[in-house]
């Protein structure tokens, strides 16, 4: 069944889960509103985000370093305290991001990051290049507004698809570990240095490296 605007605003006020964990619930549950909260109760999803709002300024500051100093990655991730901060499930989540950052070359944290000029100089282009194919205003807004989509789950880290897993974004294992762990867990920020970078050098795949290092 088809899944309406206002059954998901009312599943986010009850839950306080994100938009698109309370529409793949609602549409889970076939629209049935107490079995979606049901179904983000039991994924963790609600209590994630009950936490959300909670402080998180203690964490880690983890390096990763890939190909033999090729990349380096720095990444900062904050959970409430030190005791968490120094388990190996929060050090496992923290190195896993950062080497996210490493293979797919992420430019912010979140969608919320990426600069007004940057979103107007994207809908331009994707605007102009929907022009070129002769789509009419209506089509050419709507190609407009989801090739946006596309930009920002490729240069934001948090809508990435987790390369350990594709089928869940870097967003939703964070919210995983918030509800395992019991903690409000924030990625605050994160540098990635490629050698050379601005070169011109050979295409490579570091995706692909990285996950044949994590396999070893």
């Amino acid at each position: 069944m088809a899944i309406t605007a206002a059954q998901v605003k009312e599943l986010r006020e009850r839950t306080g889960a994100g938009m698109m964990d309370c529409k793949k619930a609602l549409t889970d549950a076939e629209g049935d509103m107490d079995k979606a909260i049901q179904l983000l109760r039991e994924r963790g999803l609600a209590a994630a985000a009950k936490k959300a709002g909670r402080v998180a300024t203690e964490g880690l500051v983890e390096a990763y370093i890939h190909g033999g100093g090729r990349i380096g990655v720095l990444v900062e991730v904050n959970c409430e305290t030190d005791f968490v901060a120094n388990t190996d499930e929060f050090r496992s989540l923290v190195k896993d991001i950062a080497m996210q950052v490493a293979a797919s070359r992420p430019e912010y944290v979140r969608r919320e990051e990426v600069p007004a000029e940057v979103i107007e100089k994207e809908k331009s282009i994707y605007r102009a290049q929907a022009e070129a194919e002769g789509k009419p205003a209506a089509i050419v807004e709507r190609m407009v507004e989801g090739r946006l989509e596309k930009f920002y789950k490729e240069a934001c880290l948090l809508e990435q698809p987790f390369i350990k897993n594709p089928d869940i974004t870097v967003e939703q294992l964070v919210k995983e570990k918030i509800s395992k762990i019991g903690e409000n867990i924030s990625v605050r920020r994160f540098a990635r240095f490629e050698l050379g970078e601005g070169l011109e050098k050979k295409e490579e795949n570091f995706a692909e490296e990285v996950m044949a290092q994590v396999k070893r």
